[in-house]
Order: C-alpha cells, then structure tokens, then sequence
C-alpha cells in the first residue's frame, strides 16, 4: 500500500494482538501516534499530538484510528489546525456520550458531529459494547463518511479476534486508492 499512514490507537494503547500493531509491524514506515499519557488521555493533549505527528509527516498522511481515536480525529478536524491529511479511516467509533465511555478520558465529549474535510471511512459492529450500530451509522453520516458495517464483531480489536484483519486491510487500501487518484 503506497500511503502516508499514522495510526492512533484509543485508551490504553493497541495491544500486541491489535490489527493495528500487525499492520504497522508489515508497514514499518507507518507510524503510531504516541502519547504522553495512554491510560488518561485529555482531549485537547492529544489533538495537539496528533498535530505534531501530522507535522512531522512526508506529506498529508491517512489517519487509522480505533475506538476514542476515532473521536480523536474529528475534534482535531475541528481544531483550526493549519495541517491537512488524506483521509480518515475509522474504526469501532467509542461513543463518548455513552454509558461505556471510559470515565478516565476527559474532554471528548460531545461527539463533533460536522462533516470531515477529508475522506474516511467508517467500520462498525452491531454488537460493540462502546457504540451502538445506530450511533456509529449517525457519526458516519455526519462525518459524510463511508459507513462499512462488519456485523457482530465486538470492539474490532483483538480481543475481538480482529488481529490481522485482512478486510480492513482491504478497506484501507481502497481509501489509499481513493484518495490517491
């Protein structure tokens, strides 16, 4: 895949087993997002660390973001950052309105719900304890993106069984495509 790729993990870092991790051990010029705190993370704190990654970027990278990342990504689209990126792909949106939101992370709420000024992607399960599927529909067709729904798939993570992941590899590589044409 020939794309500038920074990935962002959610609370608590993406695991060994995490399909993030397996793709980034086949990319070893993808990126991960670090941050200063992954157990406790604040909103505005990471907007600005993904800001600096972005920075340090070739040029405008696609954005893989799990879970709170995926949140993450639009409150930084909202962020009169003068930056760009390629595209967005999203996945297992956490609901930070939700009763399952991690209490531990602080400023994410309320969902920014205005239309990305990139491509993206958005991959759902219908039985993710972090979202319903009628929110992850709902933020998907407010961020104008794709919505791709995978059926009963838990978080996506891989506890969920979604290490590799080859779908969502697929899917990626059809953004990389889209926003390289």
């Amino acid at each position: 895949m020939d794309c500038d790729v920074l990935t962002l993990a959610g609370i608590w870092n993406s695991g060994p087993s995490h399909w993030q991790t397996h793709w980034e051990k086949r990319n070893p010029a993808w990126k991960r997002v670090a941050h200063r705190d992954w157990n406790n993370p604040d909103r505005q704190e990471w907007v600005d660390e993904v800001d600096a990654a972005i920075a340090m970027s070739e040029g405008p990278p696609i954005l893989v973001a799990h879970s709170l990342s995926c949140g993450l990504v639009a409150h930084w689209a909202r962020s009169e950052s003068a930056l760009s990126i390629s595209g967005a792909f999203l996945v297992a949106p956490a609901d930070a309105e939700g009763a399952a939101f991690p209490s531990e992370a602080v400023g994410f709420a309320p969902m920014q719900l205005h239309k990305l000024p990139f491509p993206s992607i958005v991959v759902a399960s219908t039985n993710d304890p972090y979202v319903s599927i009628e929110r992850a529909r709902a933020f998907a067709e407010a961020w104008g993106s794709r919505f791709v729904e995978i059926g009963d798939a838990g978080h996506i993570n891989g506890d969920s069984g979604y290490g590799d992941w080859p779908e969502g590899e697929k899917l990626l590589g059809e953004l990389c495509r889209q926003v390289s044409a």
